[in-house]
């Protein structure tokens, strides 16, 4: 075995491996046996992954040679157990789906095997992906690479886990409040929330105004490469991103020109900001403003009364959509005894939201965003902290309580919805340690369908101050 096939192989960039297998110099077998091998040595104590098909992966990668010229070709990567992905278990972390195998995949995923990408397993996620950490009822807790007693996030807390513990190099996720920002800043991973409609989410599901799909990542670049291929029109999309003047790689490898940065801890809801967190975005803005760009701290008029209610009335849908998804895969009415107490709960409330109201809480929320969006023309971008504090332990959050308990997350995780509810493109980039080794995510806001500039200017934060050498310590 090469050179390039030793223990820390999978912390290496996917487009670094996928280069590798074209020119021969390892195989996707060979990168696969390394990812199956990792994922048995630390996996029992992480639990990231609900469903491994190692069988299937190794199968898929001996077909692959050197010389293949799609963008990803042998590199093994995880699917977040949201989105069918044929054979494996798609569960949404909920015991109402029993052991359903879909026959297909997801445009999304579909599109990450056509790059070349080997799916060697499903990742865990808290039921119907409410829960801003991973401690589903059904497969137990994810736990942070970093340290074993606190979270690695939600909802993408399986795929974020995964990479960080070097189980893969990359992994799929999606963000519907936070969902893959939330994880990256637990676990020192890159984690971008595309533009509302950039990725399809097809073929079950039509439009979603909230959720989007992508992938945790150890650098912008690979953030961006993935990003090229799993963009765009699929048949039958309602709606669908502008295309981008050029390829996201290309922005990304760009130097952006110099912008107008505003800076602010203050979150949206009413909490407490733990000071380590503040200052990973204030550290940020002075190296922003070292880098040529003018940095202005201010908050936006974010703190709407009612808005909670609001996006409660609209997630809170979406959930009994999900609820009622699992019934029809189950082939029966979903019950109480099948899912968690609080999703029940969240059930119970979506399912009281009649049309009209769900569509007034629509508007309410669009006409939100209008308002926030004006802030925009300002300032190109808009720097705050991940989260409001630091990953918190396992069982800091009960969901055998109803949304009471789940509107207490907030105090956690203030700064990530808003960019679901306007559609923006956001990313969280881990350019901080905390005084015990925890990373510190920040947060960028970039401008609608902004992507590109988005991705440029995280380069040259990554150039800057660079973060894919470090290592969680597990072993």
């Amino acid at each position: 075995m090469s050179e390039a096939t030793t223990s820390d192989v999978l912390y290496r960039p996917a487009t670094e491996l996928a280069d590798l297998v074209r020119r021969g110099e390892v195989t996707s077998r060979e990168l696969v046996e390394a990812s199956l091998r990792r994922i048995g040595a630390v996996d029992d104590r992480v639990n990231a992954f609900v469903d491994v098909d190692a069988d299937g992966a190794l199968t898929v990668a001996d077909a692959i040679e050197p010389g293949d010229e799609r963008p990803f070709a042998g590199v093994p990567i995880a699917i977040k157990t949201e989105f069918p992905t044929a054979g494996l278990l798609s569960t949404l972390g909920s015991n109402l789906f029993g052991d359903f195998r879909p026959d297909h995949d997801a445009h999304a995923v579909r599109r990450l095997r056509e790059a070349g990408f080997v799916v060697v397993g499903t990742t865990n996620m808290p039921e119907m992906g409410i829960m801003p950490v991973t401690e589903p009822h059904r497969f137990g807790p994810t736990r942070n690479p970093w340290d074993l007693e606190r979270t690695p996030g939600g909802s993408s807390g399986g795929s974020s886990a995964a990479v960080a513990a070097g189980m893969v190099p990359i992994a799929h996720g999606s963000d519907g409040g936070g969902s893959i920002r939330i994880p990256a800043a637990c676990t020192g991973l890159v984690g971008l929330k595309p533009a509302r409609n950039r990725i399809s989410r097809g073929p079950e599901v039509g439009e979603h105004w909230l959720t989007v799909q992508a992938t945790l990542t150890r650098t912008v670049a690979d953030t961006a490469a993935v990003l090229d291929v799993m963009a765009g029109y699929e048949l039958g999309d309602a709606n669908w991103a502008p295309p981008p003047a050029e390829a996201f790689a290309a922005s990304a490898a760009r130097e952006p020109r110099p912008l107008r940065v505003a800076l602010t801890t203050t979150p949206p809801v009413d909490c407490d900001v733990d000071p380590a967190c503040a200052q990973a975005a204030r550290d940020a803005g002075e190296l922003l403003a070292s880098l040529g760009h003018e940095v202005e701290e201010t908050t936006p008029e974010w703190q709407v009364p009612g808005l909670g209610a609001m996006f409660l009335s609209a997630f809170g849908s979406s959930i009994a959509l999900a609820v009622l998804y699992g019934g029809m895969v189950a082939q029966r009415e979903p019950t109480a005894a099948d899912v968690e107490p609080m999703t029940w709960s969240i059930f119970q409330h979506g399912m009281e939201v009649n049309a009209v109201s769900y569509l007034a809480a629509v508007a309410q929320l669009q006409g939100f965003a209008r308002g926030f969006m004006s802030f925009f023309t300002d300032y190109d971008v808009l720097l705050t902290p991940s989260l409001a504090t630091p990953p918190v332990p396992i069982g800091e959050y009960d969901t055998n309580l109803g949304m009471e308990e789940w509107g207490r997350t907030a105090q956690f995780t203030p700064f990530t919805a808003i960019a679901n509810v306007t559609g923006q493109p956001a990313i969280s980039l881990p350019l901080f340690q905390g005084e015990e080794g925890l990373p510190l995510g920040v947060q960028i806001f970039g401008p609608p369908a902004g992507e590109g500039l988005l991705l440029s200017l995280a380069s040259q934060l990554e150039a800057a101050r660079p973060w894919a050498d470090r290592i969680a310590a597990l072993d």
